[in-house]
C-alpha cells in the first residue's frame, strides 16, 4: 500500500502540481503574528470560512464578528483583515483571529490619535470595579466612574451599548491598557461654548435676568445667557446672610453685576451687593459710638448675638456685654431671634467692617451699687466650698464673692471650712471690691483680739503676764487675755535664759509666765513673746541696783537675787 502511494506522489504529474503549489505559497510571503487580508468564502452557522492564500482555508468562530453587528454585513467575497497566529498547526490547520486583528488595528489607531486628542466612538459594554468597560474600535478600554459625565450619574442605562464620543486619556503600552473619558469630550464641547459666550460679557456688566439654578450654604449658582456663574454668600448683601436658600428660589430671576471673569478656568463671579452702596462708607454720619439705638436680633451664637441695625448693617453683642454679673452667660438665656432690643454702640471698625454693641449698658449696673456696701454686713448664700475658700452669692445683686479660710476667724484655721455647708446662709462683711471681684470676711464681724494691745497700751519691749494654755514639744502656747482669745506660741528657745531650764515639759496649763513682747505687727498679725528676754532684763536691773556694792563685799549673784526676791538664807 505504501509503495502505491509513493508511486502516485512521485509521478511526473504530481511532481509538477506540487512544484507549482510550493512556488505559489512561496510568492505569498505569509508571516506569523501579522495582520493579513482574507476573503470570505463561506458563512456557516458557527464559523466564517476565509481564504488567506495559505495551504488551506481558515475558520473563524462567528462570535468574533458580533462586535458592531459585523456578521450581518458579511457576505461571500467580502474582504476582511485577520491576525495570523500560526501558518500551520500540528493538525496542519491555519490559526487566524478576526478579534485580535481588530484589537491590533484599534490599538494602532489609538496610538496615532492619542497626541492629537481626536474624538473616538465607543460603546459601554459592562461595569467593573471603579468604572466601566468601553469598547473602542473593538478594543476593550477602561473608563473610570468619574469620567462618564461632568456630574455624578445615578443611572447609566441610557448609555449602555450606545455609541458615545470619548477621548483617550492614558495609554500603557507595556500592559496594553487604555483609559478613556466621556467627560473630557463633554467638557471640551462645553468649554468651547463657554469661550464663545464669554466674548459677549465683560467685568462690570449688569445682568438683568440671571436665573437661579441651584443654592448651597455658601452661595447660589446662576445661569447667565448659558454661562454658569457663582453668586457667593458674601456677595448677596452687605449684611450677614444665614442661608442663601432663605432669600431666593430655583428659577427666580436676579439682577446682578459681573465682578470677575477668570479666562483660564472660564469661571464667572457675580454680586448683588455691588449694585448698592456700602453702608460702612457713610456709617459715621448715621451712627455714633456711645449712642443708644434699636435693632433686631438675627442670629444667636455661643459667643454672642448678631443684631441688624439696618439693611446690610449688623453688629455683635459679645457674651461679656450681655450681663453685668456673668461674663460667660449663654446668649439664648438673655435674648431670642427676632426680638427687638435697644443697645449702645461700643466700637465701629470701618476697615474690618465690625460693630461692637452692648446690651448690659442699658441695664442697672450692680457693681455701682455694691461699692457703697464696702464695710457693711450682708447675707450670702454658699454656692461652693473649695479647699481654701467659700464662694457665696449676694442674692439681692446676683453677685458672687469669696470668703477665704483666713477670713473666717482670727485663728486662721483651715479646718474652719468644715463648719459650713452648701446653700447655707451666713452673715459676712464686704471688705474689698476690685476688678469685679468681691472679698468677704466673717471674722471682721467680731472685735479683733489684737485690739487688746491697744486697749492696754502695750507695745514692743513691755512685759506681760500670761497663762500656759497648751504644752507642745516645740514650745508653750500661752493666753494673754482673760477670755483666752489671744493665744501665742512661745518657742522652746525663748522659755528660759538657761538652756537646761528651757524645757516645755516643766510647765503645766495654768502656770503664770512673765514674757517680754519682742515683736508686734497688728497689720501682719505677728506677735512674738520671750520669757528669756524678760529674765535677761530682770538680771540687768538687779545688777544695776546691787551689783557694785555686792562686788566689793564679796556677795554672790545668787544672794543678790534672793535678797531682791525677799528670800531668807538658810542657816
Amino acid at each position: 500500500m505504501k509503495n502505491e502511494l509513493e508511486t502516485k506522489v512521485t509521478t511526473p504529474l504530481h511532481k509538477e502540481f506540487r512544484n507549482l503549489l510550493d512556488q505559489d505559497f512561496k510568492d505569498r510571503k505569509l508571516k506569523e503574528n501579522e495582520v493579513i487580508n482574507a476573503t470570505v468564502t463561506e458563512i456557516t452557522k458557527n464559523f466564517v470560512v476565509v481564504d488567506c492564500k495559505a495551504k488551506m482555508e481558515g475558520m473563524i468562530p462567528v462570535d468574533e464578528f458580533k462586535a458592531n453587528d459585523e456578521l450581518s454585513k458579511l457576505s461571500v467575497g467580502s474582504k476582511i483583515e485577520v491576525f495570523l497566529e500560526r501558518i500551520e498547526s500540528f493538525r496542519g490547520e491555519i490559526i487566524i483571529s478576526r478579534d485580535k486583528a481588530r484589537k491590533i488595528k484599534a490599538w494602532r489607531k489609538i496610538e496615532k490619535i492619542f497626541d492629537t486628542q481626536e474624538e473616538m466612538t465607543g460603546y459601554i459594554t459592562g461595569k467593573v470595579k471603579g468604572g466601566f468597560i468601553t469598547s473602542v474600535e473593538g478594543l476593550p478600554c477602561f473608563m473610570p466612574s468619574s469620567q462618564i459625565d461632568v456630574k455624578p450619574l445615578k443611572k447609566i442605562d441610557h448609555l449602555l451599548n450606545t455609541p458615545i464620543k470619548v477621548l483617550a486619556t492614558r495609554i500603557d503600552k507595556n500592559r496594553g491598557n487604555v483609559c478613556v473619558s466621556r467627560r473630557a469630550v463633554l467638557e471640551k464641547s462645553k468649554n468651547a461654548v463657554i469661550s464663545q459666550a464669554l466674548k459677549n460679557i465683560n467685568e462690570g456688566d449688569i445682568i438683568e435676568n440671571a436665573i437661579v439654578k441651584a443654592t448651597t450654604d455658601w452661595g447660589i449658582f446662576l445661569d447667565i445667557n448659558g454661562l454658569d456663574a457663582l453668586l457667593h454668600v458674601s456677595d448677596l448683601s452687605h449684611g450677614r446672610v444665614k442661608k442663601p436658600s432663605d432669600l431666593v428660589t430655583i428659577g427666580q430671576k436676579l439682577k446682578v453685576k459681573i465682578t470677575k471673569i477668570d479666562q483660564k478656568t472660564n469661571r464667572v463671579s457675580a454680586s448683588i451687593k455691588a449694585l448698592t452702596e456700602d453702608p460702612y462708607e457713610s456709617i459715621d454720619k448715621k451712627y455714633k459710638v456711645g449712642e443708644i439705638y434699636e435693632g433686631l436680633v438675627t442670629k444667636i451664637m455661643d459667643y454672642g448675638c448678631f443684631v441688624r441695625i439696618e439693611d446690610g448693617l449688623e453688629g455683635l453683642i459679645h457674651n461679656s456685654e450681655l450681663d453685668w454679673t456673668n461674663r460667660n452667660i449663654k446668649p439664648s438665656k438673655i435674648l431670642s431671634v427676632s426680638q427687638k432690643i435697644k443697645f449702645k454702640i461700643v466700637n465701629i471698625d470701618k476697615e474690618t467692617k465690625r460693630i461692637s454693641l452692648s446690651y448690659k449698658a442699658l441695664l442697672p449696673n450692680p457693681w455701682d451699687v455694691i461699692k457703697d456696701k464696702i464695710g457693711h454686713e450682708v447675707k450670702i448664700k454658699i454656692n461652693n466650698i473649695t479647699d481654701k475658700a467659700i464662694f457665696g452669692e449676694l442674692e439681692e445683686f446676683r453677685l458672687t464673692g469669696m470668703l477665704h479660710y483666713k477670713e473666717i476667724s482670727y485663728e486662721e484655721n483651715i479646718e474652719d471650712l468644715k463648719k459650713f455647708k452648701k446653700n447655707e446662709i451666713i452673715n459676712v462683711k464686704i471688705i474689698e471690691i476690685k476688678d469685679d471681684k468681691i472679698k468677704f470676711s466673717k471674722r471682721f464681724l467680731e472685735k479683733d483680739p489684737l485690739e487688746w494691745f491697744k486697749d492696754n497700751n502695750k507695745k514692743v519691749g513691755d512685759v506681760v503676764t500670761t497663762r500656759v494654755h497648751e504644752v507642745l514639744k516645740v514650745g508653750v502656747k500661752v493666753s494673754i487675755d482673760k477670755d483666752k482669745k489671744l493665744i501665742v506660741l512661745i518657742k522652746k528657745n525663748d522659755l528660759a535664759k538657761e538652756l537646761s531650764d528651757a524645757r516645755p515639759e516643766v510647765f503645766s496649763p495654768g502656770n503664770a509666765l512673765d514674757a517680754k513682747i519682742t515683736e508686734l505687727d497688728i497689720k501682719l498679725r505677728r506677735i512674738k513673746l520671750s520669757v528669756k528676754a524678760a529674765q535677761i532684763d530682770d538680771e540687768k536691773s538687779l545688777i544695776a541696783k546691787f551689783g557694785e556694792g555686792a562686788t566689793k563685799s564679796g556677795a554672790t549673784l545668787k544672794g543678790i537675787f534672793e535678797k531682791a526676791m525677799g528670800k531668807k538664807k538658810n542657816k
